[in-house]
């Protein structure tokens, strides 16, 4: 494999149109914490943006900061609460899972990552406000801006959010940043099944306090952060005694579900990023992970039929709409992924990504969700239309030979 390394986003371009011309197909690595997602493959040549790094444009006072893609998280966020914000969407550390870094702010658009306070503030989608990148014929454009409002038409920016680099070479991305929270608490609700949890988690969600996470943890993942039974945990952030009143009222909201305690600003921060980066399944290393999204009614019921199938461990999220689960490596020839795909279907729809499994698995079963034949067709066209070659992460999201 041919590794090219450019140092500024006009060598990228023209590594592009060399692949391009070569009909070469071409893989795409920032800071390689993401390598392992998706389906195994070999490209003729690697386009390492790993030079391609440091924040080019930051205004506190406008929310804004530009960064060249293959910045690394932490620095962002090291420089973003020094001036009192954070990205709101809370980006997930695959450091547990992988162990690999926070990884870099471009993969993090191409893989629209996003934490438990997705169901306050959104994914990464939908705080980016432009990007500069190179198509598949290594043509340098750029979308979007960098100013809160200045969207008019086909949010563009957005649109390369989750592709995974199959559409283009994004060099540089523009976000909005938010303010910091003064404080944060976190209400805990013990020994709930996860159908009464979620439950209680989606009644917080209606209510007016403001929730910034929702997440269930079964006893194992429970204990694993140091409770002794299951833990139902609802974040609120803000001002101390915005965060004091909320807290009260939603207690008394869920006063039905049980006695509930307090996490302070502390245990909060811990507890959450362990949830965020998916800690308690992560290991040992071997066993299989599988994230899927479906209504958040239905996390229980998705969890129930693969735990009747396979013995698996799963853990919530987004008020039950995000079900991690953890299998055994030797579970299925398919990493489970008929049962667990029949089993979202079954409850409604939603999607089952293959986080983590043996590259061998990876190139047997399709990794991300099969598209209906309807947005498979959209998606093909609109393939074409940026990477008419099809040189750019070929066989990333779906097995090519």
């Amino acid at each position: 494999m041919s590794i090219l390394t450019p140092t500024t986003p006009e060598e990228a371009a023209a590594s592009v149109r060399e692949a391009a011309e070569a009909r070469a197909p071409l893989s795409i690595v920032g800071l390689g914490s993401k390598s392992a997602l998706g389906a195994p493959w070999n490209a003729a040549r690697r386009l390492d943006l790993s030079k391609l790094a440091g924040i080019t444009f930051y205004e506190p006072e406008e929310l804004v900061l530009c960064a060249q893609a293959a910045t690394p998280i932490e620095t962002i966020e090291t420089l973003l609460a020094a001036n009192g914000q954070e990205l709101a969407f809370e980006p997930i550390s695959f450091s547990a899972l992988f162990g690999a870094g926070a990884g870099s702010i471009g993969g993090c658009l191409m893989a629209n990552l996003s934490g438990p306070r997705r169901v306050k503030a959104g994914a990464a989608r939908d705080h980016v406000l432009g990007v500069k990148a190179i198509n598949g014929r290594g043509e340098a454009f750029k979308a979007g801006g960098t100013v809160v409002k200045n969207v008019t038409g086909y949010d563009l920016s957005r649109g390369l959010a989750g592709s995974f680099g199959t559409l283009a070479v994004v060099t540089e991305v523009n976000f909005k940043v938010l303010p910091r929270a003064e404080t944060a608490a976190t209400l805990v609700l013990n020994g709930l099944a996860p159908k009464p949890a979620v439950a209680a988690l989606c009644a917080a969600m209606g209510s007016p306090a403001d929730v910034s996470g929702a997440a269930h943890l079964p006893p194992f993942a429970a204990q694993s952060l140091g409770f002794a039974a299951s833990a139902t945990l609802l974040r609120l952030e803000g001002f101390a005694p915005s965060v004091n009143e909320r807290f009260d009222r939603l207690k008394a909201t869920l006063s039905e579900f049980g006695a509930a305690e307090r996490l302070g600003a502390e245990a909060t921060q811990t507890i959450w990023r362990a949830i965020r980066d998916v800690v308690p399944l992560a290991a040992p290393r071997e066993k299989i992970i599988w994230k899927i999204s479906v209504a958040p009614t239905a996390g229980p019921g998705v969890a129930a039929t693969i735990s009747r199938a396979f013995p698996c461990e799963a853990m919530f999220d987004w008020s039950g709409g995000l079900v991690w689960v953890a299998l055994d490596p030797d579970v299925a020839p398919d990493a489970g992924a008929e049962l667990i795909r029949g089993a979202v279907m079954v409850h409604g729809g939603g999607h089952a990504t293959l986080i983590r499994a043996p590259s061998e698995l990876r190139a047997a079963t399709p990794v991300f969700q099969p598209q209906p034949p309807a947005l498979k067709a959209l998606s093909e066209r609109l393939k074409a239309q940026f990477d008419p070659y099809g040189i750019l992460e070929r066989g990333r999201m779906q097995a090519q030979v």
